[in-house]
């Protein structure tokens, strides 16, 4: 081989190693840092095929996907109460500014893990603080991981970092306090049940008054209505009878014997002492004329 293809062949070696070390590709799981003499000249955000300055700049990487911080083992806080409890919890976030990222804690992500686990920790130590042990463990759980996720968020964009949440995966009571803060809770759950019962009864004898107090409304009016309408049967018929009756006196005599007699031997046991000529037997005198 010639000296003058050689020296091609080398020349075209030379310009490929150049470019190659021009080139560098961005995976969209990351952001990568431009430096230039240990500055940061560019800020890469966009997934692709980038070019470099060969020798002169080199490339950092960094995750820009959602990451979990969780805690090896579970904290101890003391409520308002002076009562501990043990914390187990887990914070998700994120780079979102990679320069300022790398400023603050030169890209070393145990420095940032570390930052952000004694932010939430300070955060948390403070909002148990003031709250009971019964708010901390069931009543205002969603409450402290919201302050926490804000509070935490402020103090983590200093660098370049946002906090996507704060979870509290486990509040637990130590075994030397959970019997008394259970039955405590199991006093008051009582007592509730109690004051229910108690408004219950009470609302169920106030029904049950009314509806009596309904009912004697009720019959009280149907009484009043049927004898009114009774009343109304009985003047109707005694009209009519009357009117009946006076048609012929005689027969409406008559007819009020025929009734005494019905109702003087009634049974066959009876017995009636009058005088045979007494007018009780008129019409039974006349009975043969």
């Amino acid at each position: 081989m010639s000296p003058r293809l050689n020296m091609i062949l080398g020349l075209v070696a030379l310009v490929l190693g150049a470019v190659a070390m021009s080139v560098f590709t961005v995976d969209q799981r990351q952001y990568a840092l431009v430096f230039q003499l240990g500055e940061v000249k560019r800020v890469i955000t966009e997934p692709g095929l980038h070019f470099k300055l060969p020798l002169v700049q080199n490339i950092r990487f960094f995750d820009n996907r959602i990451l979990t911080l969780e805690s090896a083992d579970p904290e101890r806080f003391i409520t308002s109460e002076k009562k501990n409890v043990l914390v187990d919890s887990f914070i998700k976030w994120r780079i979102v500014d990679p320069k300022l990222y790398y400023m603050s804690v030169g890209g070393d992500e145990m420095r940032a893990r570390t930052r952000l686990s004694q932010t939430v920790n300070a955060g948390l130590r403070e909002e148990f603080g003031k709250r009971l042990v019964h708010d901390v463990i069931s009543g205002e759980r969603d409450k402290i991981m919201d302050r926490m996720r804000e509070k935490a968020d402020i103090d983590a964009r200093r660098i370049g970092v946002k906090i996507v949440d704060v979870r509290l995966k486990r509040v637990e009571l130590p075994d030397e306090v959970s019997g008394a803060v259970y039955s405590r809770m199991e006093a008051e759950r009582k007592r509730v049940a109690n004051e229910l019962r108690s408004e219950g009864a009470a609302e169920a004898e106030k029904i049950r008054a009314d509806a009596d107090r309904q009912r004697e409304i009720i019959v009280a009016e149907a009484y009043r209505d049927a004898q009114k309408v009774k009343g109304e049967g009985d003047a109707k018929a005694a009209a009519l009878y009357a009117e009946a009756f006076s048609k012929s006196p005689e027969f409406y005599a008559f007819y009020r014997s025929l009734e005494a007699y019905r109702n003087s031997f009634a049974s066959k046991n009876d017995v009636l002492v009058v005088e045979p000529n007494s007018d009780f037997f008129k019409y039974l005198k006349n009975q043969g004329k």
